[in-house]
């Protein structure tokens, strides 16, 4: 008789739970920058129970993981973060708007694991590292929505660091698909990053018009930090609590694609 690997066997299932009792060690590239933009405009976009901060904060991130597995292949996605700068119980983080991610197991993984609102996109990270220059993008349906080029200018003293994401896990129901299965529940992940190497940069952001991604919405007023980093990262999260569905319903729509939304006057 033959295999069926629709099915688990016990030593598979075995592997699957100690694989996700540490979160494993990924290899990273990282290029990040924050930027300030309207206070209403970022006010707008950040569903209770989270806060923006006082100075209204943007981030904008791509970064590139590798995973080798247990048969020794190199899994390796590449991912950007649009987000705004939040605080939740003392704690200051990224809420993230909306996450442009390759390849589909990178899209499927985040999306129901932690409620990120990742999207399937073609995600681009560029090192020249004889010349000091990066460049990265995120595509969607034929148009590039991120951007970011800069050259390193100085090298920086690695720090470890804890990045948060705040994200809402919401299901929608199977009857109508317009409420949702139960209240949303609220995750924080942290990402504990340990650079090897770090430089500030020399460069700028391009937010393209999308019908699909409107990230121009949220312009770019002034640039307060622009870096980049290799080395080794760390992933975990922790469920926090429900949030009522009302919270989150306008915002719902941002990890899909909803051309037809007319947003909010600020």
């Amino acid at each position: 008789m033959g295999r069926v690997r629709y099915a688990r066997s016990a030593l598979d299932l075995e592997r699957v739970e100690t694989a996700g009792q540490d979160g494993g060690e990924l290899r990273y590239r990282l290029l990040h920058a924050v930027y300030e933009s309207d206070a209403e405009v970022v006010q707008a976009v950040v569903p209770r129970p989270l806060e923006p901060l006082v100075q209204p904060e943007l981030r904008l991130a791509f970064l590139e993981t590798t995973r080798i597995d247990p048969a020794g292949h190199s899994r390796v996605a590449r991912a950007a973060v649009f987000g705004v700068h939040v605080e939740y119980d003392g704690l200051r983080g990224c809420y993230p708007i909306t996450m442009p991610t390759a390849p589909e197991q990178a899209v499927l993984a985040g999306r129901e694991r932690f409620g990120e609102p990742r999207k399937l996109a073609e995600v681009v990270l560029e090192v020249e590292a004889d010349r000091g220059r990066v460049a990265a993008s995120a595509t969607r349906h034929g148009v590039r929505f991120l951007a970011a080029t800069g050259e390193r200018e100085v090298e920086l003293e690695p720090q470890e660091e804890i990045e948060r994401l705040f994200c809402f896990k919401a299901f929608p129901d199977a009857v109508s698909g317009a409420a949702l299965d139960g209240d949303p529940r609220l995750v924080r992940i942290e990402r504990r990053r340990r650079p090897q190497r770090r430089w500030a940069m020399r460069g700028g952001l391009e937010l393209g018009e999308s019908l699909f991604d409107p990230v121009a919405d949220l312009p770019v007023r002034r640039l307060v930090a622009f870096e980049y980093e290799e080395g080794r990262l760390v992933v975990t999260a922790r469920d926090l609590r429900p949030v009522p569905t009302a919270w989150l319903r306008p915002f719902l729509h941002q990890r899909y694609d909803a051309p037809e939304v007319v947003g909010v006057e600020v």
